[in-house]
């Protein structure tokens, strides 16, 4: 399972779990590109911390984050670990699915993409609906300020992101790096993780900013 931490990977993790699939590994790739073209880079981390209150093995690795270089240091760690598939939570990124599909069959995986085309609101609205505490790491969008940095993911917001929707155009689900989104705890966790840290940082030029995760734990 390529894992973020963020509700796409994690409901797709939880969904890998319901068909009994052996989720033998999460595997994070940590960028030294903040602006990597395939990895989720925002509190990435903390993935570890979030693997642990799932109780999932994680294998974490670096890139220097150059694009089409990255996929070849993922390849790099698909290729020696003992699996049949491949799951990632992509929605409608094509350009990350492509990429991570080619890689599969490169590597004869199968791979495994269950929100692939999924309508936003019904998977948001269902990420809700199952309890899953998803909280806004990143915005990077015209009408999103730094007051949605640590918002909840509810029905309330989902609101407001819907509004936004027709007014900006943006992905409500931010596959278009609209929002990152970083998950505490859900149906899958064996333990929740409580933020006792934080730290804004707001970009006054782009009009964008991320939750710096400084400090948390599991209780």
């Amino acid at each position: 399972m390529l894992f973020s931490g963020g509700k796409d990977s994690v409901r797709t993790v939880e969904w890998c779990l319901k068909k009994k699939y052996n989720v033998k590994y999460l595997v994070t790739m940590i960028s030294k590109n903040p602006d990597s073209y395939m990895f989720h880079t925002c509190n990435i981390d903390k993935a570890e911390l979030i693997a642990q209150a799932i109780d999932l093995p994680i294998i974490i690795k670096e890139t220097k984050g150059k694009k089409e270089e990255e996929l070849k240091d993922l390849e790099n760690v698909l290729k020696l670990l003992d699996i049949d598939a491949v799951a990632a939570g992509s929605i409608a990124s094509t350009y990350q699915k492509s990429r991570i599909e080619n890689i599969c069959k490169k590597l004869n995986l199968n791979f495994i993409a269950p929100f692939w085309n999924v309508n936003y609101r019904a998977f948001l609205k269902k990420t809700i609906d199952l309890m899953y505490d998803v909280r806004i790491i990143g915005v990077f969008s015209d009408g999103l300020d730094k007051s949605w940095l640590g918002r909840k993911l509810n029905k309330k917001t989902l609101r407001e992101l819907a509004k936004l929707e027709k007014k900006n155009g943006i992905s409500i689900v931010g596959e278009g790096g609209e929002i990152e989104t970083f998950v505490v705890n859900g149906p899958i966790f064996k333990k929740r993780i409580k933020i006792m840290k934080t730290k804004r940082v707001w970009d006054k030029m782009t009009n964008s900013g991320k939750l710096i995760i400084e400090s948390a734990f599991l209780v």
